[in-house]
């Protein structure tokens, strides 16, 4: 029995070395001094012998294509997702046999092409790209890869409400240009806010590399904060910049979901029969995030964009510029009545680019409604009993101001009166308020902002902004 034990207590301390083995940090942090966590619903090793479809989409799969079908004149097509050796490998190849789809893609300024020609003559290039899909909120993402040996690119990219982010497009062998060549990495990230016209560009970075892309596997990688990003390559900075360097053009501020793929860009040349097929290979996705006790989602809780139910597959026709709620994305909810009053504001807000506006009203005017509300869609809060620390920011403008505001959890009700009297003017302040939840969240709680015709002036209410609202527990 002794020995038993002590055979046990061997095998325990040796998982328990190899679980510790199994931790890996950013290229950037190999020493974990930022308190990185992985994100196990996002991160692939590829170890398996066939993509992880609880984790990926892949574009054409059983017809199905995500947005779009690739950039003619190549198609994205699901027989060139393999996985191998350990490493994701998306093909490209010259398939003259293959059944284009008899459709044409516009970019744009950048033109527009049919899938599996070009300028009246045939090309049939087939590519492949994945989507993670779940999307995720600030964090460090990571990938070790190697682009194809071929004038096709290699990207790792992200995409959300309003916006993306280039970690990198590459090309192994491009005919000409100049941003991308084949010692180089370009970054940039897009709006896409409505209209959604060229030039969308909010930042684009050249790294110029003392490497081919096509000839090893490196380590690229993204920081992305909340007004930040930094890029990095094999965890050396090549590049950061801030939300003061672009300012209203910061359009970071939803979660994104993970896209990795090859692609024609013929304004750098076709890809040759010769050269093809190629694979860009990836030996593995990583995304690390900061752990947050926050149980409401940021961004909308801070006015940014939807709330994600990813319980709830993506519409395959939603692009990023689309503002039409879904079952997997929906928006804070404000009446014809009440928007007279209430606006998702750009442009005052304490993080972020947005706010909430109560926008008052002006000399010989009064509030026309008993009550002014923004609504948050059902199922959107989900808090437990406990203890709770529940903060805002707020700005009052100058002029006679509203003496209360009233925050509630609306399935079970429970309001929450929040005093706004005595508070410095024209400054964000922070207000923190304890409460107390003796009720859980049903599924389809709701939590209000509301405005009461009673507590604001008769004439001449002045503005104030809402931002950032958080729940956290209290520790006991």
């Amino acid at each position: 029995m002794k020995n038993l034990l002590i055979l046990a207590l061997i095998f325990s301390i040796s998982g328990c070395i190899a679980q510790q083995s199994k931790k890996v940090f950013p290229a950037s942090d190999p020493n974990n001094e930022g308190g990185w966590v992985l994100n196990e619903e996002l991160s692939d090793e590829f170890e398996g012998k066939e993509l992880d479809r609880n984790k990926w989409f892949i574009e054409g799969e059983n017809g199905d294509y995500y947005i779009w079908k690739g950039r003619a004149p190549s198609q994205f097509v699901p027989h060139n997702v393999r996985v191998k050796n350990g490493k994701l490998k998306l093909r490209t190849a010259w398939e003259p046999e293959y059944e284009f789809i008899q459709e044409s893609y516009t970019d744009g300024n950048m033109g527009t092409a049919k899938y599996g020609e070009y300028e009246g003559k045939p090309m049939p290039v087939t590519t492949a790209a994945v989507i993670t899909k779940k999307r995720f909120l600030n964090g460090y993402m990571e990938v070790k890869s190697k682009s194809g040996n071929a004038a096709i690119t290699a990207a790792f990219w992200g995409i959300g409400y309003e916006q993306e982010l280039d970690v990198f497009e590459q090309m192994g062998n491009p005919k000409k240009g100049e941003k991308i060549t084949a010692k180089s990495s370009l970054a940039t990230a897009h709006d896409w806010s409505p209209p959604a016209q060229r030039p969308t560009n909010v930042f684009q970075h050249v790294e110029h590399l003392t490497f081919r892309t096509a000839d090893d596997f490196h380590i690229y990688g993204a920081d992305w904060g909340e007004d930040y990003l930094s890029i990095y390559i094999d965890g050396k900075l090549v590049h950061h910049f801030t939300q003061d360097d672009v300012g209203l053009d910061w359009v970071l501020n939803n979660p994104m979901e993970i896209w990795l793929d090859s692609e024609i860009f013929f304004w750098l040349g076709m890809p040759h029969k010769k050269e093809l097929p190629v694979d860009f290979e990836i030996e593995y996705l990583r995304v690390w995030q900061k752990p947050n006790n926050n149980l409401l989602a940021r961004q909308f809780f801070g006015f940014e964009g939807p709330i994600l139910f990813e319980e709830n597959p993506r519409p395959l026709k939603m692009v990023p510029e689309s503002s039409v709620p879904n079952d997997y994305q929906k928006f804070w909810e404000i009446d014809s009545l009440s928007s007279k009053y209430f606006k998702i504001n750009e442009g005052d807000y304490y993080s972020g680019v947005n706010s909430l506006e109560f926008s008052g009203f002006g000399k010989n005017e009064k509030l026309e409604l008993e009550k002014v509300v923004s609504l948050s869609p059902k199922g959107a809060v989900n808090i437990p009993v406990g203890e709770y620390n529940l903060s805002l920011k707020i700005y009052l403008e100058q002029g006679r101001a509203a003496q209360k505001l009233y925050l509630s959890f609306e399935n079970p009700k429970q309001e929450i009166p929040i005093d706004l009297t005595g508070l410095e003017r024209r400054k964000w302040i922070t207000i923190d308020k304890k409460i107390s939840k003796t009720e859980a969240s049903n599924v389809d709680d709701q939590f209000k902002i509301e405005v009461r015709k009673e507590d604001v002036p008769e004439i001449k209410a002045s503005k104030f902004y809402l931002d950032d609202i958080v729940i956290t527990p209290i520790k006991k």
